[in-house]
């Protein structure tokens, strides 16, 4: 796209002028809605550090200090590769150089992915998880983002990618967040698990939320896009084994508690969780529109102390016959999280003694092989009673 495309079209001075005027208007109109003539270039996290854009002492322009400084996203994704686990685990694989296959270059240094001839002057694949592996490929709104008359619309049809939107943002972190293939797994790789609002929280803040931003918002849509991306897993392995099901199936249990908890908040459906291509293409589906509807809601406080009360009187799920094998384990780990993110979205706060309860039930969801279902049941209906 030609930069000069935005010029014209907020210049408002043009409209004063001659029907020639109006013909560069419309000229501009017409080369805006047409895509670039070839990708944008990457042009490296130095573009962003100069002191008078993000690389400044100031509270509001130091976000490359604090990605550099403090991110773990910085570096150490590709220093990780050179460690004695990655090659261990690269060994069993069959893989020579950790730092060059793209089985493990695909999350650890995701810029090694960029062509050649769309690399900038200061590009370099060691950044690790840069700037624009987030925002996107920066050549085309680098210069015109700093304009005050931009708009987030001008911003995202340059290239920006509008981290603002929750479903955007779960979608440009998900992938290396949540899914390992299972020979990766299986090789020792840990499992992951994707939680955007806990995520968002660890991560070393370098922008400002809006103001209708909600935690709870941040961690359904989150739950949701992990959802998908699982069951989109699902339907590439050649043989899911039991742990990867049990962990696909705690997750759809989690989401379909919550199905018509308020007639705003889109569910997933009566998911079927029985091992089979249809079920998995079904879920990814129903995953991914409620997560895109849900990141437009309009969310309220009533609706994330709603979602906390369904989930915190599923203590009979823990005591059912049907609560045996890894499963219940499995459900455990993904409601301790969500409890824990539900109960700080709460407005007014939850009581103390609902938070020391839940630390309980954190360390009784540690360990899967050692999972006590009767115990942890218990715990969280001494929960569930001091939410009350």
């Amino acid at each position: 796209m030609s930069k000069s495309i935005y010029h014209p079209l907020r210049n408002k001075v043009f409209w004063r002028f001659s029907l020639a005027a109006a013909s560069l208007f419309l000229a501009a109109t017409l080369a805006r809605a047409q895509p670039p003539a070839s990708p944008p270039h990457y042009l490296g996290a130095p573009s962003c550090a100069s002191s008078s854009c993000h690389g400044g002492g100031g509270a509001n322009q130091n976000q490359y200090l604090v990605w550099a400084q403090r991110d773990f996203h910085s570096q150490r994704p590709v220093a990780t590769l050179t460690t004695a686990r990655s090659r261990q685990i690269a060994a069993t694989l069959g893989i020579d150089d950790p730092t060059a296959s793209d089985r493990c270059t695909t999350c650890h240094a995701p810029l090694a992915a960029v062509p050649a001839d769309r690399r900038g002057p200061g590009f370099s694949v060691a950044e690790g998880v840069t700037c624009e592996s987030c925002h996107g490929p920066a050549e085309n709104w680098l210069i015109p983002h700093t304009r005050k008359d931009w708009t987030s619309a001008d911003r995202v049809f340059a290239g920006m990618r509008d981290l603002q939107n929750l479903y955007v943002r779960a979608n440009t972190c998900v992938a290396c967040h949540q899914t390992v293939s299972q020979p990766l797994l299986q090789a020792g790789h840990p499992e992951l698990i994707f939680e955007l609002d806990g995520q968002c929280v660890a991560e070393p803040r370098h922008w400002t939320e809006k103001p209708a931003w909600n935690r709870a918002q941040s961690w359904y849509v989150g739950q949701a896009v992990a959802l998908r991306e699982m069951s989109w897993q699902l339907t590439r392995e050649a043989a899911p084994d039991d742990h990867l099901l049990a962990r696909w199936r705690a997750l759809a249990w989690l989401l379909q508690k919550l199905n018509g908890v308020d007639p705003a908040l889109p569910g997933v459906g009566n998911l079927a969780t029985t091992a089979s291509l249809e079920n998995y293409q079904t879920a990814q589906s129903d995953a991914d529109a409620a997560a895109k509807q849900a990141a437009q809601l309009n969310w309220s406080a009533d609706l994330s102390a709603a979602l906390l009360a369904r989930l915190a009187t599923s203590s009979g799920d823990f005591t059912a016959a049907s609560a045996t094998g890894e499963l219940p384990a499995r459900q455990a780990e993904r409601l301790v999280l969500a409890l824990d993110r539900l109960l700080l979205a709460q407005t007014p706060a939850a009581p103390a003694a609902a938070g020391q309860t839940l630390n309980d039930l954190f360390k009784e969801a540690q360990s899967v092989p050692g999972f006590d279902s009767a115990a942890f049941a218990t715990t969280l209906g001494q929960f569930a009673s001091e939410l009350k």
